[in-house]
């Protein structure tokens, strides 16, 4: 669960840095669509003192060692709040990999045009509102940014709980642009059948928002429950399986009992349990809405 210790202290543990391939064969070019990488030199690129958590580093050696032990190929980088809308160090780890990696930002509406232009050509695609921790842009913003981005056909990525964030679902549906949403909306096992759900099936159906599948951790209180969010998962697939995407939410931050990322991938088989289907949501999804060649 999040932790709410003071942004002053190192709260957050590191990821296990064993690691091994999923219960399952990962298909060639399949997409982690959900990680964070974090500097070690925190003198050149310092935390916002407005933050919920401060974690260990995650450089950009951790994580491509991440995926090569998990089998994928492509993965996507996301500004975490820890930053605020500075991207720098997310930056310039995907100019360095422009084959195989992406990046979602964090910007606000005063970024240059010349400024988004060198993002894109970077790799990034889209940009993220942060509604759960501090450091990130607030939803205030949401309509100004999108018209920003929207002559490069960004999506807008939205870390929000949907069950308490219902009447914020059809602002989010006139903004534009595609809609990408974190973590399952933050919907507890309880959330199955409910209202919360059903609205998100919904959008997801028939305005084709893309759900990434991701943090199942997150979403339960003690990791040994994690498979209580199977039929959560299993039900946003069958809404619209053509919009969703798989995250390892590496290095799994502001949380207390580690997970093991491995044990995340494999889950995908339950969730999942049709090759074809895997494919398209490692490969196929993502390489659409990521723009990988």
């Amino acid at each position: 669960m999040p932790i709410s210790a003071s942004p002053a202290v190192a709260t957050c543990p590191a990821p296990f840095s064993t690691l091994h391939h999923p219960n399952f064969a990962v298909p060639d070019l399949a997409c982690d669509t959900h990680a964070h990488v974090i500097a070690v030199d925190t003198t050149r690129y310092p935390f916002t003192s407005n933050r919920s958590y401060t974690p260990p580093p995650a450089p950009e050696k951790a994580y491509l060692t991440m995926l090569d032990a998990l089998g994928i190929q492509r993965g996507v980088l996301v500004q975490p709040s820890i930053y605020g809308t500075d991207n720098r160090y997310m930056r310039q780890v995907l100019a360095r990999h422009t084959d195989r990696l992406r990046g979602v930002a964090v910007i606000d509406a005063t970024a240059s045009n010349t400024e988004l232009e060198l993002m894109h050509a970077e790799g990034v695609r889209g940009v993220r509102i942060n509604a759960l921790f501090r450091g990130g842009v607030a939803l205030d913003s949401m309509e100004q940014i999108a018209a920003r981005i929207a002559p490069f056909g960004w999506h807008m990525q939205f870390l929000i709980d949907v069950a308490h964030g219902l009447d914020l679902l059809p602002r989010i549906a006139q903004l534009g642009c595609d809609v990408v949403i974190d973590h399952m909306g933050y919907l507890t096992p309880s959330a199955y059948g409910n209202e919360a759900l059903k609205a998100l099936e919904k959008y997801v159906a028939e305005k084709g928002w893309w759900v990434k599948l991701s943090g199942a951790y997150r979403l339960v209180k003690k990791l040994e429950d994690m498979r209580q969010v199977t039929p959560l998962a299993q039900a946003l697939i069958q809404a619209n399986p053509q919009r969703m995407l798989w995250g390892s939410d590496w290095p799994h931050v502001a949380v207390r009992d580690m997970p093991n990322t491995t044990d995340l991938l494999s889950m995908l088989a339950e969730w999942a349990p049709d090759e074809a289907m895997r494919q398209r949501i490692l490969v196929q999804n993502p390489a659409t809405l990521y723009e990988f060649a």
